[in-house]
């Protein structure tokens, strides 16, 4: 395939990039993968496939330079010519570009951050400007890392519907990613010793080439997709592979770093992983008992054995020999404990103590997961009852290191696999449970009907369901009935509860610490939760008298009326009595969890950002109050940020996003889920996802420590609700109240294939029709995405500034002067116009017109259509009036970068889309169509990386 142009010109043409262009490495990579990939069409599938591939991406160039209309009528006629076998083939080579060009940019990314690193000017984002900036501002070291010892940062891994990579694929574009670092070692090593003329260069180079090659191949002859809908099991192993390439190994680098950065001052650990994936329930029927605890299996498999290969490693690199260094007392005893009665080893105190450790891992593994360890010394025996005592043997070896002056030893792999242990213990990542609200009341009614205590308690008013759930929390006797017949549906969600019990006493207190109720409308909502608790024993003792509960009851507030009625219900929540008693007892911890998707889908872009900054500052002060009113521990506040892939879903750079709560809402405390592709996205490339748990912590940090964001005038605060109502009234009345758009909606994008492809373990929507109120907001941003029109990240802001500044009675100018300041100092303003600007970035309304022509109701099409395009240009105009920037990712060069290199390469893919889905829907069920469709689903979703 041919490379993409750098810029253009008004001709089309493109000026040769200069040889001391920056981005010209990146340039390089993308001809060079791109030649490759060429190369295995042509050998592959001939050279008329190969032309075919290129006049499609020339036609699809000129249709987007110049609204070509020749070129539209042109590119048409040729896909609706194309056979099934050549849509396959031509839609592939294109996917498999996005993919690539992927891996490029990835690998210049690094190599900027490097370039930026080496010539002293670390990036914002970065450890080393946060820790500068806390310097500056005169925080000393020690301060910091007792802040950090108050911390608690995690990032939540979860599955949903728009996953679409094969684990097959990532494995693959892992080892060309490798690849592609090998290539620059190489380069970087002629350049360093001036030895280009060396012919070991040429032949690495070659060679290097020659794999790259090999890789491409073997990714044209993988399948892209999966031929039965994803498991729950094949969804944990998905989430499990970025465990083994850059969490266990990455995390404990960022620890080192971070300590290094602070003059070697201790740091707990704060930073942890959490996991919904086989134990989120809500809406997923296929998540049950059996998942969790495979869940929880598969984890302490993934984390043992790590450990077992590191501790191998370091019984081959601790020859230390106790007739030449004099080890401490307790490494001695730890030595003779071990079943390692080798003769070889007899004056090695490390390598016996460490057989014996290996043993005693082996023998986990064993009890926890099942499995067998790789290697063998002595027989596996006398497994760890937990990960502390394991700990407790590393902590020994480490000291004694250190007593003979050996710290260098301890340093590269005995330090790491500490922090891992600490960080990951036997479990891996917290599993959250989550199930909705209205479950867990049908499991509370026939608990109370069964024990004839309330024959129907679902019709009792709130204030008489909190009259009994408190009572029965206050009584120490089950509610279950013995002998008693439950339905499937009780007994199911019973034994998530039990399994949690059992779960925590196999792999440890952190391996499940929450439960989050979705659709939390009600205090009653999270007594029942409590109630289930004390059922099955996660709750010991009663309400009244020093209870104890295992896990955090966690309400997830979603809707406009949730994030509103949140701070509410919490005061209420906590003036029960002996709740908040319970809450101290327990650990002192709240989770409030905030839902970034149905709050966007409900009232628009602006709305739901407005809502949730108005939620978190009511929860603060609820929080602040209580804990200034009560004797005894505070009570922790911690926001647990459910954000999505798309900006519309609460997507979008996560260092501005943590910089842009509300002042005071952070406070060392954050949980957010990654979700999507954004997962492979971020995490996929070991260097990239450390870089990017390092925005995490830096803005943490800086959020915490330096408090950035000072409190919006009122002046802001008024403008913000006044956008609010406006935008909120122009997205409703698109989306709700104008006749016809849910058929719009479904017609004009790709929603009912995406339905269809085997992308996750979740149902697309919650009911089986066609309303936009029980479409899942995944699935309902990931369509617009598909479509290029990425609706819900910008719809109703253009409509809510015009309206703003011509409000009756204002001036005009002062109204957009204002605008402009809030731009200026409020991070919180800042960072949703910057959003905005990239999602309109990435949006094109020439493709979208393509596919408002699969609306087969002409009037509806334009009338839809036109109300879109005028709300697009109402929102770009506003923007620029705002911002000042007339184009679009002025202040993004590494994203206008992509664009530049990728959008060529995607407007195929959604040109064949179009063509496919139109033959589709007109009955043509070839099998090769609906395989087109879905291979287009996933090229496009790859090539943009925050669909989901």
């Amino acid at each position: 395939m041919s490379a993409p142009a750098r810029k253009t010109d008004a001709s089309g043409s493109a000026p040769a990039p200069r040889k001391t262009d920056k981005d010209l490495p990146l340039i390089q990579d993308i001809r060079l993968l791109g030649r490759i990939l060429g190369d295995v069409i042509r050998e592959q599938e001939g050279v008329a496939a190969y032309d075919l591939v290129e006049q499609i991406r020339k036609l699809s160039v000129a249709f987007r330079r110049d609204a070509d209309h020749e070129a539209d009528k042109a590119l048409k006629k040729l896909l609706k010519g194309l056979t099934g076998d050549q849509t396959v083939s031509v839609i592939r080579a294109f996917t498999y570009f996005s993919h690539l060009a992927n891996l490029a940019e990835d690998r210049h990314h690094i190599r900027r951050r490097a370039v930026h690193e080496r010539a002293g000017s670390a990036q914002e984002g970065s450890i080393e400007v946060a820790l500068a900036r806390l310097r500056w501002a005169g925080i000393a070291p020690r301060a910091v890392a007792q802040s950090l010892a108050k911390s608690y940062v995690a990032p939540v891994l979860t599955a949903h519907p728009t996953e679409v990579q094969r684990k097959s694929i990532l494995d693959s574009e892992r080892e060309i990613a490798d690849l592609l670092t090998a290539r620059d070692d190489i380069l970087m090593r002629a350049q360093l010793y001036n030895s280009a003329k060396d012919p070991i260069t040429p032949r690495e180079l070659a060679a290097n080439e020659a794999q790259l090659r090999a890789r491409v191949a073997q990714l044209w002859q993988t399948r892209l997709l999966r031929y039965s809908r994803l498991t729950v099991a094949d969804e944990i192993e998905n989430a499990l592979s970025y465990y083994e390439y850059t969490f266990l190994r990455e995390i404990p680098r960022l620890y080192a770093e971070l300590e290094r950065e602070l003059g070697n001052q201790h740091v707990a650990s704060f930073l942890r992983m959490g996991q919904w994936i086989g134990g989120d329930r809500d809406g997923n029927p296929n998540v049950s008992a059996a998942t969790l605890e495979l869940a929880l299996k598969r984890q302490a498999d993934v984390a043992l054995r790590h450990y077992l290969t590191e501790v191998h490693h370091l019984g081959r690199e601790l020859s230390l020999s106790a007739n030449l260094v004099q080890v401490s007392p307790e490494m001695l005893a730890l030595a003779d404990s071990s079943p390692d009665t080798s003769e070889h080893r007899v004056d090695e105190p490390y390598r016996r103590a460490l057989t014996g450790i290996y043993a005693r891992l082996a023998a986990t593994l064993k009890a926890l997961a099942g499995g067998e360890a790789a290697r063998h010394a002595v027989a596996p025996q006398n497994p760890y009852p937990g990960a502390a005592e394991f700990l407790a043997d590393l902590r020994v070896i480490e000291a004694s290191l250190l007593s003979h002056k050996a710290s260098a030893m301890a340093q590269e792999r005995l330090r790491p696999l500490i922090r891992a242990v600490e960080v990951f213990g036997f479990h891996l990542a917290t599993v959250d449970l989550r199930q909705s609200s209205d479950q867990h009341e049908r499991v509370i009614a026939e608990l109370l009907a069964k024990a004839r205590i309330a024959p129907d308690y679902i019709s009792l008013p709130e204030s008489e369901r909190r009259k009994l759930l408190m009572l029965l929390l206050c009584d120490a006797r089950p509610l279950r009935v013995k002998g008693a017949e439950y339905s499937e549906h009780t007994a199911g969600e019973i034994a998530i509860f039990e399994t949690a019990l059992t779960m925590r006493e196999r792999y440890g207190a952190d391996a499940i610490r929450h439960y989050i109720i979705s659709h939390t409308e009600t205090v009653s909502d999270l007594l029942e939760v409590l109630l289930l608790q004390k059922e099955v024993g996660l709750m010991r003792g009663t309400l009244d008298q020093g209870g104890h509960a295992d896990l955090i009851v966690v309400p997830l507030f979603e809707t406009i009326e949730d994030l509103r009625n949140a701070a509410p219900i919490m005061r209420e929540l906590y003036q029960m009595p002996g709740y908040a008693a319970l809450v101290r007892a327990s650990g002192a911890e709240q989770d409030i969890m905030l839902g970034y998707s149905d709050s966007n889908k409900d009232g628009g872009i602006f709305t739901s950002n407005w809502e949730l900054y108005r939620a978190e500052n009511a929860l603060v002060t609820v929080f602040d109050e209580l804990n200034a009113a009560q004797a005894g521990s505070p009570i922790q506040l911690r926001m647990f940020h459910g954000r999505g892939g798309t900006v519309g879903r609460g997507g979008g750079p996560s260092y501005q996003a943590i910089l842009a709560q509300p002042p005071g809402t952070v406070r060392g405390q954050i949980r957010l889920t990654e979700q999507g592709e954004v997962i492979a996205s971020k995490y996929a490339n070991p260097e990239i996802g450390r870089r990017n748990l390092e925005t995490l912590v830096a803005a943490t940090l800086e959020a915490t420590l330096l408090q950035p964001t000072k409190p919006a005038t009122k002046a802001f605060l008024e403008a913000a609700e006044q956008l609010s109502r406006a935008s909120m009234g122009a997205y409703r009345a698109l989306v709700y109240d104008t006749p016809g758009f849910t058929d719009y909606f479904f017609s004009a994008t790709p929603i009912r294939e995406i339905a269809e492809l085997n992308i996750g373990s979740r149902p697309a929507s919650r009911k089986a029709n066609q309303k936009i109120e029980d479409l899942r907001a995944i699935p309902w941003g990931f369509s617009w995405g598909q479509c290029r029109l990425t609706l819900p990240g910008w719809y109703g802001f253009g409509a809510a500034v015009e309206a703003f500044i011509k409000a009756p009675g204002k001036d005009p100018k002062a109204q957009l002067a204002l605008l402009q300041k809030m731009y200026r100092q409020w991070p919180f303003f800042r960072t949703l116009l910057s959003n905005m600007d990239m999602v309109l970035a990435k949006s094109d309304m020439q493709l979208a017109s393509r596919y408002s022509e699969l609306v087969g109701d002409s009037r509806l099409r334009k009338k839809v259509f036109s109300a879109i395009e005028a709300e697009w240009q109402s929102t770009s105009d506003a923007l620029v009036r705002i911002t000042g920037d007339k184009q679009r990712l002025a202040h993004n060069t590494a994203l206008a970068r992509s664009i530049r290199h990728r959008f060529p390469y995607i407007d195929p893919l959604h040109h064949l889309q179009v063509e496919l889905i139109r033959r589709w829907r007109l009955g043509q069920d070839d099998d090769r169509v609906k395989t087109g469709i879905q291979i287009s689903i996933n090229g496009i979703a790859a090539a943009l990386r925050n669909t989901g």
